[in-house]
C-alpha cells in the first residue's frame, strides 16, 4: 500500500506548471510586442525621414523629387495625414491636378475644417476655373481651423482670395473682401499702403486714399504710401493734395518716375485751368488763350486741321466751331466780354473729349485740359 501511495501524482505541481506557462506566455507576448513595437518604429522613423527630405525638396522648388519622397514615406506611413497634405501640395504645383485632388477630398472628408486642405482645394478649382468652388473653398479656408499663427493665416488667406479675384475682374467682390479685411488690419505700415494699393486696383480711390494715410500716420516716411497717396489723390480729381504728396514722394525717392510723370501733369492740370480761384484775370485770359490753341492743335495732329472762317455762313463740326471762334480769342476781346471765356473754353473742354475716343489717350496739354474738363463737368 505504501508504494502504491508514492505512484499518486503530486497535487501541488499542476499549480507550478500552469504558473511557469503563463509566465512563459507573458514574456512571449512582450517579446512580439517589443518587436513588433520596434518595427513599427522603425518604420515610422523611416517614413519621417522620406517625409523631410519631400519637405526640403517641396521648399526648393523641387517638385518631382518631392512627390517621390512624400510617396515613399506613405509607403511606410500609409494613412499620414500630413504626408498625403505635402503630397498633395507637391502634385498641385506640378499641374497634375487630378491626382491633388484625389488626395485632397479625401483629406476634406476626414477634416472638412482644416484650413490648409480647403486652401489647398480652392487653388484646384482656380486651375480648373470653377469660380464657384473656388469661392467656397477660399471662405471656408478663412474661417476653417489652422494649426498656428491662426489669425495671420486667414489673413493670407483673404488676400490670396482678393488678388484671385481681381484677376478674373470681379472689382466688386475683391473690394468687399477687402473692406472685411481692412476691419481687422493692424495699423501696420506696409500692410495698410499694400491695402491702398489693391483699393486702387478696385477703383475704389476714398479707401486707397485712406489706406495710405493711415500707413503716412504710423509711418510718414513711407515712400510708397506717398506716392500711392499721390495717384489716389489724382485720380479723385484733388490735384492740390496730389502735388503734394508726390512732390513728397519724389523727395524721398527721385529715381520714383511714375510720380514724376504724374506730378508733370498734375502742374500742367492746375496751371492751365482757367476756373481756379486766386488768379487774375489777365492771367485767366492768358490760359484760355493758350488753351485755345492747344485744342486747335488738337484737332490738327487728329488730322481734322481747322478750316479758314467764313463770316457769311456757319461752319459745322468742331473745325469750323473753332475756326469761327479763334479770331475773337484774344486778350482784347476777352477783357471786354468776360462770357467769351466760358464759351471758348466749353469748345476747348468739346475738342478735347471728343479727340480723346477718335485719336487715342491724350498726352500733355491735352491731357490737363481732358482732366480739368471732366473737374468742371456740370459746373
Amino acid at each position: 500500500m505504501a508504494e502504491t501511495g508514492d505512484l499518486q501524482p503530486d497535487g501541488r505541481r499542476e499549480p507550478i506548471l500552469l504558473a511557469v506557462l503563463s509566465l512563459l506566455a507573458v514574456v512571449a507576448f512582450l517579446a512580439v510586442t517589443g518587436i513588433s513595437r520596434t518595427y513599427q518604429a522603425q518604420r515610422e522613423s523611416l517614413g519621417n525621414r522620406w517625409a523631410m527630405r519631400g519637405m526640403a525638396d517641396l521648399n526648393a522648388q523641387r517638385f518631382d523629387r518631392a512627390v517621390g519622397e512624400f510617396r515613399a514615406a506613405l509607403l511606410y506611413s500609409r494613412d499620414n495625414y500630413a504626408y498625403q497634405l505635402d503630397l498633395a501640395e507637391a502634385l498641385l504645383r506640378l499641374k497634375r491636378t487630378p491626382e491633388a485632388y484625389a488626395y485632397l477630398i479625401n483629406l476634406w472628408d476626414r477634416q472638412p475644417e482644416d484650413g490648409l486642405v480647403n486652401l489647398e482645394l480652392a487653388r484646384v478649382a482656380v486651375q480648373r476655373v470653377q469660380t464657384e468652388q473656388a469661392l467656397r473653398y477660399y471662405h471656408n479656408a478663412i474661417y476653417a481651423t489652422w494649426p498656428d499663427d491662426q489669425e495671420v493665416r486667414r489673413k493670407d488667406t483673404r488676400l490670396e482670395l482678393i488678388n484671385y479675384l481681381l484677376s478674373i475682374n470681379a472689382k466688386t467682390q475683391a473690394e468687399s473682401e477687402l473692406i472685411a479685411l481692412e476691419a481687422n488690419l493692424q495699423e501696420e505700415p506696409s500692410e495698410q499702403a499694400h491695402v491702398g494699393d489693391l483699393f486702387m486696383r478696385t477703383q475704389d480711390y476714398e479707401r486707397a486714399l485712406a489706406a495710405y494715410r493711415s500707413a503716412l500716420r504710423a509711418d510718414r516716411h513711407n515712400q510708397a504710401a506717398m506716392s500711392g497717396a499721390g495717384l489716389a489723390a489724382f485720380e479723385l480729381g484733388q490735384y492740390p493734395l496730389a502735388q503734394r504728396y508726390l512732390q513728397a514722394a519724389i523727395v524721398a525717392d527721385t529715381s520714383d518716375s511714375r510720380s514724376t510723370d504724374l506730378l508733370k501733369t498734375v502742374e500742367m492740370t492746375l496751371q492751365m485751368d482757367p476756373f481756379q480761384r486766386r488768379i487774375s484775370a489777365s492771367q485767366r485770359d492768358r490760359i484760355v488763350i493758350k488753351s485755345f490753341a492747344a485744342a486747335g492743335q488738337r484737332l490738327k495732329s487728329c488730322g481734322i486741321a481747322p478750316a479758314p472762317a467764313k463770316p457769311s455762313t456757319a461752319s459745322p463740326g468742331l473745325t469750323g466751331s473753332w475756326a469761327k471762334l479763334q479770331p475773337r480769342v484774344t486778350e482784347q476781346s476777352l477783357r471786354r466780354d468776360p462770357d467769351l471765356v466760358e464759351t471758348a473754353m466749353e469748345l476747348v473742354f468739346n475738342i478735347e473729349r471728343q479727340t480723346s475716343t477718335t485719336c487715342g489717350n491724350p498726352t500733355g496739354e491735352d491731357l490737363a485740359l481732358l482732366l480739368i474738363a471732366k473737374l468742371h463737368e456740370g459746373n
